[in-house]
């Protein structure tokens, strides 16, 4: 007898399967035969769009299995088959993601848009950074180098222009670990963290060269890597000492951005029960911008 969860599956499944057929079927009635780099037929075409079997051609799999596709079928599929039939549709990368999904694979990670690293921040992203003032935040890229900060951000953690790359500077900046509470302890999660990043984009290098250049200038760090822990990143609570205002404790959370997935938004919420809240209120006023001025200059 099937149980309340076996049943439960079998109406999802049920659902994804049909979602997969009218998706396939909707994409391809919108793909004349000039996009695809057919001949469109003529009067013969009873409907636009693609046959099923002019979609199989193209991408290169059975006329048969493309339809058992279709048709929602319990079949195997592959990534790169699904890639195949997404090109053919000529399925943006939205679209392609939610293929694997429907089909029952993992989607794969969002491939970066070609203006990345070309443009800066959109001013919508500096806004959201700039409105969670007197609380800190700032946007990193996948190598965790600093996009854009505000000012708390700066006045809590030290971040300045000189300061690129947060996984550099947690590991070798001495005013960021003389406030950090519990830094070694800490230092372990970051660096599980920053592999967890690293793995998800095997073939890039960029993410060799930071951590090459950080064994040798980091003893701690060199022992932390090797021994190959991952965690990935989320929320975490994180606690700094600052010179004027003593204890903060904040709930940092880093949030992902879907048109941008090369960038990541890093939150800090001061943690409930404390004074944290009123401590930034106070760093960000007038007087502590002024005390702020006098420590630096002492």
């Amino acid at each position: 007898m099937a149980t309340p969860a076996n049943a439960a599956n079998t109406s999802a499944d049920a659902h994804r399967r049909a979602d997969l057929r009218e998706f396939l079927m909707n994409r391809r009635a919108r793909v004349s035969p000039a996009q695809a780099g057919l001949p469109d037929g003529g009067a013969r075409r009873r409907t636009p769009g693609l046959r099923r079997e002019e979609v199989a051609v193209l991408a290169g799999v059975g006329v048969s299995w493309y339809q058992w596709l279709e048709q929602g079928r319990d079949i195997t599929v592959s990534g790169q088959v699904l890639d195949s039939v997404a090109r053919v549709l000529l399925l943006d990368e939205p679209e392609r993601r939610h293929l694997y999904v429907l089909a029952g694979l993992n989607p794969p990670l969002q491939r970066p848009s070609r203006s990345e690293g070309e443009t800066p921040v959109s001013e919508g992203l500096t806004r959201i950074i700039d409105s969670w003032m007197p609380f800190p935040a700032n946007i990193i890229d996948r190598y965790w180098n600093n996009i854009v900060f505000n000012e708390a951000s700066a006045t809590i953690f030290d971040f300045n222009n000189q300061c690129r790359n947060c996984l550099v500077s947690y590991f070798t900046n001495p005013i960021y670990r003389g406030r950090h509470q519990s830094w070694e302890e800490d230092a372990a999660l970051v660096a599980a963290e920053y592999r967890s990043c690293a793995a998800d984009y095997p073939e890039d290098e960029g993410f060799r060269a930071i951590t090459d250049e950080l064994v040798t200038r980091s003893p701690l760090f060199a022992e932390l890597w090797a021994r190959g822990d991952v965690r990935p990143p989320g929320q975490r609570a994180k606690g700094i000492k600052h010179p004027l205002v003593g204890e903060l404790w904040f709930e940092s959370t880093q949030l992902k951005v879907p048109e941008r997935p090369d960038l990541t938004i890093v939150l800090h919420n001061p943690a409930p029960g404390g004074d944290t809240a009123e401590k930034l209120v106070w760093l960000a006023s007038p007087e502590g911008r002024r005390g702020s001025l006098r420590q630096v200059a002492g």
